[in-house]
């Protein structure tokens, strides 16, 4: 029996969605984003261009196609109640209705629904909506704090005193800013790494670690991004990790679910894994850019079946992955994320990335070729039995890349994961 899918959103993680969802030969895929993906265009049977917000015109869309399923990329559909007005149109979608995806669009609602329902890993927090009193606690809190907005900001609110700002500067962000709630925690000190799982009917089937990297900069330096690359092993965990420290993870997702009625979609943990153990960093509601283009690819369960047994009210499939380890690496334009440059031309295509995939973010496609917007532009993901391996095969598929985009080559790098380990190790006493 043919499913007809609809995917919301147009980045990296929505190509790499595509290209899950296309990977069983009965889907039929549709997809809707504010900018025209080529790699997810390529694998539609229709694309219309519409705001991944405009909830309306996306079920309008999904009932022309006669979408019987639909999967959500963005956090900003999520916040939108698209899931909810698709499943209202009798479209099963595959992300969590916008009072369930506030476990990550709203960080107070996140940290106070942990601290009441007793999920494991929470660390120390105070909820603000006077600023002035939000500088008092800075200033009166005897170690460093993570300042966070309440509400999204893409990746790039969140200032850390201690590691990007002093104390001073902290309040002085918040004082020039116009957020209406700010969430301050106590500053988690180790090793950051994230597990997404796919989660219906009460039940959590989890992925493997990924560790992504934020900073700009080439030695973690530099401001944060949307993230610039990430990487995988072929087992659960990663290098730093043992068995134990996934499952500590593993355990904390399905105390979140067990707390959250009719959660559907992906719950996403970002962790820190420090000195006592696994600490909540955040949870998001959607996959993450770039770790979906780490799990995806080595997912072996068709990701269709997993969608339509969510839809079904059956038990989700077991998960089965290829043992492989990935490294994905962004290219990003000159400049990013500050002050980019766009409108350079992009030389990469899936002919000349050698045995990597292509994964196309935001690009601008003209008569004569693809060029460069001042976001994301693509990313390369090497596939191979270890890190080193699939670190070299991403580096060459990025030779093709082309001018006017900067890259992190250091991400997979055996020094790199190997400063990972020797961290760990050094927080552990060992």
């Amino acid at each position: 029996m043919t499913e007809t899918a609809l995917l919301v959103g147009g980045g990296g993680r929505e190509h790499a969605i595509a290209r899950a969802l296309t990977a069983s030969p009965d889907c039929e895929l549709y997809a809707c984003a504010s900018n025209r993906n080529p790699g997810i265009a390529s694998l539609s049977a229709g694309f219309r261009q519409v705001s991944e917000t405009a909830a309306d015109d996306i079920v309008a869309y999904a009932t022309e196609v006669g979408a019987d399923v639909a999967v959500i990329g963005p956090e900003s559909a999520l916040e939108a109640g698209v899931a909810d007005a698709l499943d209202d149109a009798g479209v099963y979608t595959f992300g969590p209705q916008a009072e369930d995806a506030r476990i990550e669009t709203d960080k107070a609602f996140q940290r106070e629904f942990m601290a009441e329902e007793g999920i494991p890993g929470c660390p120390d927090f105070a909820v603000f909506e006077d600023i002035e009193a939000a500088c008092e606690y800075i200033d009166e809190y005897d170690d460093d704090l993570a300042v966070k907005p309440a509400g999204l900001t893409g990746g790039k609110g969140v200032k850390v005193t201690g590691d990007q700002v002093t104390k001073a500067e902290a309040k002085e962000y918040l004082r020039e800013s116009d957020y209406e709630e700010v969430v301050l925690e106590e500053r988690l000190v180790g090793e950051e790494f994230t597990v997404q799982a796919f989660v219906a009917n009460g039940d959590v089937r989890p992925t493997p670690a990924v560790q992504d990297h934020k900073r700009a900069y080439e030695g973690d330096e530099g401001p944060n991004t949307g993230g610039m690359g990430s990487y995988s092993d072929s087992a659960a965990e990663l290098p730093f990790m043992t068995f134990e420290d996934y499952t500590e993870a593993v355990e904390v997702l399905e105390a979140t679910v067990d707390a959250l009625d009719d959660y559907k979609g992906v719950l996403y943990g970002q962790f820190m894994l420090t000195a006592d153990g696994v600490k909540v960093i955040e949870f998001n509601a959607r996959f993450g850019d770039p770790e979906a283009m780490n799990t995806l690819p080595v997912l072996e369960t068709p990701f269709l079946d997993v969608v339509t047994a969510g839809r079904d009210g059956e038990s989700l499939p077991e998960l089965e992955f290829a043992g492989k380890a990935t490294v994905c690496k962004y290219a990003v334009p000159d400049g990013y994320p500050t002050d980019p440059d766009d409108g350079a031309q992009i030389e990469v295509d899936e002919e000349n990335v050698g045995d990597a995939l292509l994964f196309y973010a935001s690009v601008d496609a003209r008569d004569d070729g693809l060029y460069t917007t001042t976001s994301r532009s693509f990313a390369v993901v090497g596939v191979e039995d270890t890190i080193a391996e699939a670190e070299k095969a991403a580096e060459a598929g990025l030779s093709a890349a082309g001018e006017g985009l900067r890259i992190r080559h250091d991400i997979g790098k055996p020094d790199l994961v190997q400063q990972r380990i020797d961290h760990v190790n050094e927080l552990r006493g060992e």
